[in-house]
C-alpha cells in the first residue's frame, strides 16, 4: 500500500469531503484503488495457468489405499504371515510398538478389485461410481508424507508444515492470484461427517498471511454463516450507513498505522454485507434440476457430503478460487466405529456417488478443463493388520493414493507404483511438497517464487522442497 505523505494527505482530503456519510460506491472504489478488498490481491500468475479454480475433497482420517485403489494380490496371498524384518528396520509407526514386539501379520484385502475403463485402472467394488470415471482421472499411488498422527498430518497436508501458524494452500492460492468472485470469499470450506477434522480451523487458516485469505466455512443448511442475517428492525440502509461509518474510521486508522489487519477488517465488513444476499442464494438448490440432484444423490434439505459437492460446483461457477470439502471419518484402526468390514463401507458409500457426480457435472458444464479436482486424505494405511478385537490398519506415511481430475491433468493415467505389499513407492514417489508444487503450477504459480516475508525470512508453501510432477500433466 502507498503510504507516502502525499498519499496520506490525499486520503485525508477524501475523508473530509465525504464525512461520516461515506457512500458505498466511493468506499468500494477506494478499497479497490488501495488493494484492500478480499479479492483485490491480483498479482498476475507467473505463467499461463491450466486451471482457474480448485476443488479439494479432503478425506479426513486416512483412507485405506489397499481397500480402494492399490491392488496387491501378493499381499492377499500372504495374508496372516509375519511381515519380513526388512520392511520394519529403521521404520517408525503410529502406536505400533506391537508391530515389533508381537510381529503384526500381513493383512490382505477382502475387497474384489477389477479393471475399468479404457485405461484399465484397478478399482475396488467399494467405489462403483468412481470406477465409472477412471478415464477422467490421474491416479497417484506413490504419495508420501512426513507425519503419522492425524492432526499434525492434516496440518502438513494443508500447509506444508506440521507447525501451527503456516498458511494453508487455499490461502497461498488466493494470496497469489486472488479470486474472480466479488460477493463470496475466495476460499470456502464445507464440512460433512460426524465431526470436524482434527486440528480444526488451522487447516484452512491464513497463518502469517493477512486474514483476508483464510478459508471461510459455509454451512450447507440454514444460515450459511452464523450471525450473517440482520437483527429484526435493522434495515439494509441503516446497516449500510453503519458499515460506511465504521469503515471510514478504520480507513483513517489505516492511514496512520499502515496495519494490514485493518484493511482485512474493512474487507470483511464489505464482504459480509455482500454475502447477505449471495450466500443464501448459493445454498438454495431450488433451481437445480431433479436429474442433477439425483446425479449427486442429494436429499432435500439434508446436509451431506453430496450436497457439499453440488455446492462446490456452484461456488466455482460463481468464480470462487479455492473450495475445500472435508469429510470424516476414514480412521480404520479396527476399534468401535473404525472397522474395515462395516464402518469403512459406510464412509465409502457416503462419498462415492457424489465425488464421481462432481466430475461428470463439471465436465458437462464445461468447467472441468479449468477446475483442478483433488481427492485424498492425510496419509494411508499399513499392509499389516492391527492387533485389536476387530481387524484394522494403522497409519502409514510411506505410501498412499490420491486422485486428480481436470485442470490440465492427464486422463486415465496412473503415476507411481508401490512394492508387492504396498509398503513403499518403487517409482515416481510423490511427496506432499511435490503435490503442492504441482497444484500451484497448474494455477500458473511457481512454488519457489510464491513467497511471503515473515519473522525475517521468506516463507513458501513448499518450504525448501518440492518438484512439479510433470508426468501427470497433460
Amino acid at each position: 500500500m502507498n503510504s507516502s505523505p502525499l498519499a496520506r494527505s490525499t486520503r485525508r482530503h477524501f475523508f473530509s469531503q465525504c464525512g461520516l456519510g461515506l457512500g458505498s460506491v466511493a468506499l468500494t472504489s477506494l478499497l479497490r484503488q488501495e488493494g484492500l478488498a478480499a479479492s483485490a490481491h491480483s498479482a498476475a500468475p507467473h505463467f499461463a495457468p491450466r486451471a482457474k479454480n480448485v476443488i479439494y475433497m479432503f478425506m479426513a482420517g486416512g483412507p485405506s489405499q489397499l481397500e480402494l485403489f492399490d491392488y496387491k494380490p501378493d499381499l492377499v496371498a500372504l495374508n496372516g504371515q509375519a511381515i519380513p524384518d526388512s520392511y520394519l528396520e529403521g521404520r517408525r509407526f503410529a502406536f505400533m510398538d506391537s508391530s515389533f514386539k508381537e510381529r503384526s501379520k500381513l493383512l490382505g484385502t477382502r475387497r474384489e478389485f477389477t479393471q475399468h475403463g479404457q485405461s484399465g485402472m484397478w478399482m475396488s467394488n467399494l467405489l462403483p461410481h468412481t470406477a465409472k470415471i477412471v478415464d477422467e482421472i490421474t491416479m497417484v499411488k506413490s504419495c508420501a508424507t512426513n507425519l503419522f498422527n492425524h492432526a499434525p498430518a492434516k496440518l502438513f497436508m494443508n500447509t506444508g508444515s506440521g507447525q501451527f501458524g503456516r498458511p494453508s494452500i487455499g490461502s497461498w492460492v488466493t494470496y497469489g492470484i486472488g479470486s474472480e468472485c466479488d460477493n463470496l470469499p475466495g476460499f470456502v470450506v464445507l464440512q460433512s461427517g460426524p465431526r470436524g477434522p482434527r486440528g480444526g480451523a488451522v487447516n484452512w487458516g491464513s497463518g502469517f498471511l493477512p486474514t483476508t485469505y483464510q478459508g471461510v466455512p459455509l454451512r450447507g443448511q440454514g444460515e450459511p454463516i452464523l450471525n450473517l442475517t440482520n437483527p429484526k428492525n435493522i434495515t439494509s440502509k441503516s446497516q449500510r450507513d453503519l458499515i460506511d461509518s465504521v469503515n471510514q474510521l478504520n480507513l483513517q486508522r489505516l492511514v496512520e498505522t499502515n496495519d494490514p489487519e485493518i484493511s482485512t477488517r474493512i474487507a470483511a465488513y464489505e464482504m459480509a454485507y455482500r454475502m447477505q444476499t449471495s450466500a443464501p442464494d448459493l445454498i438454495d438448490l431450488a433451481g437445480e434440476s431433479a436429474a442433477t440432484l439425483n446425479l449427486y444423490g442429494v436429499e432435500k434439505d439434508k446436509p451431506s457430503y453430496a450436497r457439499n459437492c453440488l455446492l462446490a460446483r456452484r461456488l466455482v461457477e460463481r468464480g470462487v478460487r479455492f473450495v475445500q470439502l472435508y469429510h470424516t471419518s476414514w480412521d480404520s484402526h479396527g476399534g468401535p466405529g473404525e472397522t474395515l468390514q462395516g464402518d469403512f463401507e459406510k464412509v465409502c458409500h457416503q462419498v462415492d456417488q457424489a465425488s464421481a457426480a462432481l466430475i461428470i457435472d463439471l465436465k458437462k458444464r464445461g468447467l472441468l478443463e479449468d477446475t483442478l479436482v483433488v481427492w485424498g486424505g492425510e496419509f494411508g494405511r499399513t499392509p499389516m493388520g492391527e492387533n485389536r478385537k476387530t481387524t484394522g490398519r494403522n497409519h502409514h506415511i510411506d505410501a498412499f493414493s490420491m486422485w486428480f481430475a481436470g485442470g490440465g491433468t492427464k486422463k486415465g493415467f496412473q503415476l507411481g507404483e508401490t512394492d508387492e505389499l504396498g509398503f513403499s513407492p518403487t517409482e515416481d514417489r510423490a511427496h506432499v511438497h511435490d503435490i503442492h508444487a504441482t497444484m500451484l503450477h497448474q494455477l500458473g504459480l511457481n512454488h519457489e517464487a510464491l513467497t511471503f516475508r515473515s519473522q525475517g525470512r521468506d516463507f513458501r508453501l513448499t518450504d525448501v522442497h518440492g518438484s512439479v510432477l510433470h508426468k501427470m500433466l497433460a
